[in-house]
């Protein structure tokens, strides 16, 4: 395998990586017995997600139609679109699943309930609806006590369209310990654990209770009437994960391959063909630390102390510090970065040239909505 004969920029998955990762998963939620649900929003590759979900009829989460149309032609046939749903979209969804897809949307309010329910009446079809809990603060969702999640549930209910409850941890990449981590996982569990408690009370029955953020699917314990877990960067991992302690720079499985381009022999920079638009802007959880990315060479190891400090559209500059010679880096070399955010670098790319021990594979990805 010679990385040597592929054009810069380009986007290195490794697969060995990857499944040690999906691995890593799949073994933590085995110790509790709860299913898993994976996010496809990350990779958007049905080569990825048949990894992720060993068989690609296993239930999925999505974060666009685009996702739902692609993975369902590829053959999956449960699926969450784990994003607010509008009323537009509804068409859509029931085409979806009059192909053989079961989908499941989401809502937070009684507006959408009730069109939802017309819609359903109207076409004669039936939608899951999951209810969408907020368990943090961070985002969307109703909180376990607002009076709302009854009124939807029992609207939903009526029409035989209410499936259970769903929620996701965003305040997780809020933590600061790993300790603050696990306790995120156990609000998280606590507040739809309660929502479907108030709706038990009512005699509404949550067939689903669905959480989900990689922090917290990883340090989580328990999961006690928990039905199923989603989480999604943890195939890929990224340097926000690693800044959060969740795994080391070294599992990340994702890179940007580039080449050094120039040097800016005054300021000691070396100039990189890798921009923002190869690299994202996404600054992720420490700037100061990682720039728009940390140096790897060319095997993949972390060059300690480099980063992309900043770049343009198709540049990016490598600060080097004081005492490391631009003659280290001739023009030419190939180095990686390793991305602040996954979804994001991924997102510049139309696919990945998978490396695995001395072989080499290309998986096209897909973007839009």
């Amino acid at each position: 395998m010679s990385l040597d004969s592929l054009q810069t920029p380009c986007l290195l998955l490794d697969k060995q990586k990857l499944l040690n990762n999906i691995n890593r998963l799949n073994n933590q939620l085995a110790r509790f017995n709860v299913s898993s649900r994976p996010h496809l929003k990350t990779l958007k590759s049905v080569d990825a997600a048949r990894y992720m979900l060993g068989d690609l009829s296993a239930p999925c989460t999505v974060s666009t139609l685009q996702e739902a149309r692609q993975f369902a032609q590829a053959g999956c046939k449960d699926i969450t679109y784990a994003v607010g749903i509008s009323e537009h979209k509804l068409p859509e969804i029931l085409d979806l699943q009059n192909q053989g897809v079961t989908m499941h949307i989401i809502m937070d309010s009684f507006e959408q309930a009730q069109f939802v329910h017309a819609f359903c009446r109207e076409n004669d079809c039936q939608l899951s609806s999951l209810i969408e809990i907020d368990c943090d603060g961070k985002r969307a969702g109703i909180k376990p006590g607002d009076p709302q999640l009854i009124a939807i549930a029992k609207i939903l209910q009526s029409a035989e369209l209410f499936s259970g409850v769903l929620t996701h941890a965003g305040g997780a990449y809020d933590s600061h310990t790993l300790d603050e981590i696990r306790a995120m996982a156990q609000q998280e569990q606590a507040a739809v654990r309660d929502a479907a408690s108030k709706l038990n009370k009512r005699q509404i029955s949550c067939d689903v209770i669905s959480v989900g953020s990689t922090p917290t699917a990883l340090l989580g314990e328990g999961f006690e009437q928990v039905t199923e877990v989603r989480a999604g960067v943890y195939a890929s991992m990224d340097l926000v994960m690693a800044d959060l302690g969740v795994c080391q720079p070294e599992d990340i499985a994702l890179s940007v391959l580039t080449r050094v381009i120039g040097h800016n022999k005054e300021k000691n920079w070396l100039i990189l063909d890798a921009g923002w638009m190869a690299l994202s802007r996404d600054l992720g959880l420490a700037p100061q630390r990682n720039g728009y990315g940390q140096v790897c060479d060319e095997a993949g190891h972390t060059l300690p102390g480099l980063y992309v400090n900043s770049a343009n559209q198709e540049h990016g500059i490598v600060a080097l510090p004081e005492g490391l010679d631009l003659s280290l880096f001739s023009i030419g070399t190939l180095l990686r970065i390793l991305p602040n955010h996954a979804c994001a670098t991924a997102a510049q790319h139309a696919g990945y040239q998978v490396i695995s021990n001395d072989e080499m594979d290309y998986w096209p990805r897909f973007g839009g909505w």
